[in-house]
């Protein structure tokens, strides 16, 4: 059975398929929490609030949203060039 089934390429297949079907989805999820995140005075975020803003007032959640957001991108740039460059 060997023969027939590359178990190194299918954990592989495995590993990159979670990473990226439910890794990149779940950390852009962790990013929109993080940016809705309460200010220090422990109020609701803006959008709660009735403001206009949709972003909370926690610069450290802003932050961490933003490189989370900033990873989500890089994996999808990456998936682009590993399919336009035939890899």
């Amino acid at each position: 059975m060997d023969s027939w089934i590359d178990l190194d390429a299918l954990w592989k297949i495995v590993v990159i398929g979670l990473l990226a079907g439910a890794g990149l989805p779940a950390l852009f999820a962790i990013g929109l929490r993080a940016v809705s995140l309460p200010g220090r005075d422990g109020g609701p975020p803006a959008a709660e609030a009735g403001g206009d803003r949709i972003i909370g007032t926690n610069p450290l959640g802003i932050a961490a949203g933003a490189v989370c957001f900033a990873v989500v991108l890089a994996g999808i740039g990456w998936g682009i060039y590993s399919v336009v460059a035939g890899a």
